[in-house]
């Protein structure tokens, strides 16, 4: 599977949000895209899955121009997680995760033997099945998580779209989601995802997307993208990345240098 935008511009009216984006996302790729509020992460989403319409440019997956699939054809190639919610039902998780299969169902046609298969089989997958019964209201917010992704897994897509699915998560909870989506990648599945903390991209990406404002947008690897000065410019404050050697591995991370009245570091 290979997604690729090509000069892609899109925005609302005769507002431009991102002007002629490049991307290519391959099987087995985690594309994550960084930036402040307000720059076009979402507006992004919106365009790829087909709730706005580009400006200009081109979608392409596998060569074909996806703006001319179906809803069902795109709903069975290209799956959308979007940030943990609280639904006003308590349904089960297992009815949360079935309701995956809509787009390989018929109008009026209820889920068979093989689409309950499988939504359990995408629990297993994400180590969650034993929480099939239990109410989708009563469990904890990584575990909503876990069940969105699942039910995503569930419409058995070529491609993730993930819109900030570590937010409003505890640390603990943000490393096991970030722990998932990285074995599906190298299970095959393409994945996109946004997300607020640079941190997640040392972690887990393969590529990386840094949107700023006025439309300015850097795209490449994580040692291309990821740098002290890029990330200062984008978020507006001063940006160190440290490197930590764990058995053997490079681990790198950001610290932000915070200001006294002084204007000196905090961090030196």
């Amino acid at each position: 599977m290979k997604l690729e935008l090509k000069t892609l511009s899109c925005g609302y009216k005769e507002n431009l949000i991102v002007n002629q984006i490049s991307l290519k996302i391959i099987s087995g790729e985690i594309v994550c895209l960084l930036g402040p509020n307000g720059v076009g992460k979402t507006t992004l989403f919106k365009t790829i899955l087909g709730f706005l319409k580009s400006k200009n440019g081109e979608i392409l997956l596998d060569g074909e121009d996806i703006t001319k699939f179906s809803r069902e054809k795109l709903a069975k190639l290209i799956a959308y997680v979007p940030q943990s919610h609280t639904p006003p039902f308590p349904f089960k998780v297992i009815d949360v995760v079935i309701m995956g299969r809509t787009a390989h169902l018929k109008t009026f046609e209820a889920p068979k033997k093989i689409d309950y298969e499988i939504a359990e089989k995408a629990l297993e997958d994400l180590n969650i099945g034993y929480l099939k019964d239990k109410s989708y209201t009563n469990i904890s917010g990584g575990e909503r998580q876990l069940v969105l992704i699942a039910r995503a897994l569930t419409q058995e897509p070529k491609l993730l779209v993930m819109d900030e699915p570590t937010s409003n998560l505890d640390f603990g909870n943000q490393i096991r989601v970030l722990a998932q989506i990285k074995r599906l990648s190298e299970k095959g599945l393409g994945v996109l995802m946004t997300s607020h903390s640079p941190d997640h991209v040392f972690l887990c990406s393969s590529k990386v997307v840094l949107l700023q404002r006025d439309n300015k947008f850097t795209v490449g690897t994580i040692d291309e993208v990821m740098t002290e000065q890029n990330l200062s410019s984008c978020y507006g404050v001063k940006i160190k990345i440290i490197s930590t050697n764990v058995n053997g591995a490079v681990v790198k991370s950001c610290i932000p240098m915070l200001n006294t009245d002084e204007g000196k570091g905090v961090f030196k």
